[in-house]
């Protein structure tokens, strides 16, 4: 099971375009993830990063997603990147295989 998380804010390109043309390019997202569904991606969770959080990050929305495999990981990165989404927004990326607490602390005791 792989984990992708990724944080992003709007860049001025996307602030620039007219609303007829943001809401154009977010209709094209729903196809695309139903297919990703239909392989079995699950969308955890999208939010908007609160102010208020302690530590927060200066980006503004969140989305974690589980893949079934490092394949088609590559591929939602592909398509990400393909559909021009960097273009518009900045973005951070973190993915990994699932690990339980105690492999990840293992990890970090061994540095």
């Amino acid at each position: 099971m792989e984990i992708f998380i990724e944080l992003w804010k709007a860049k001025d390109a996307w602030k620039q375009l007219p609303l007829t043309e943001r809401q154009a390019y977010v209709a094209q997202i729903g196809p695309v993830m139903e297919d990703l569904i239909k392989k079995g991606v699950v969308i955890e969770a999208w939010g908007i990063n609160k102010d208020e959080t302690p530590f927060a990050s200066d980006y503004d929305f969140f989305a974690v997603t589980k893949l079934p495999s490092h394949e088609l990981l590559t591929e939602f990165e592909a398509i990400v990147e393909d559909a021009g989404w960097y273009n518009y927004f900045d973005q951070v990326n973190v993915s990994g295989s699932a690990k339980t607490p105690e492999e990840v602390i293992g990890k970090m005791l061994a540095l």
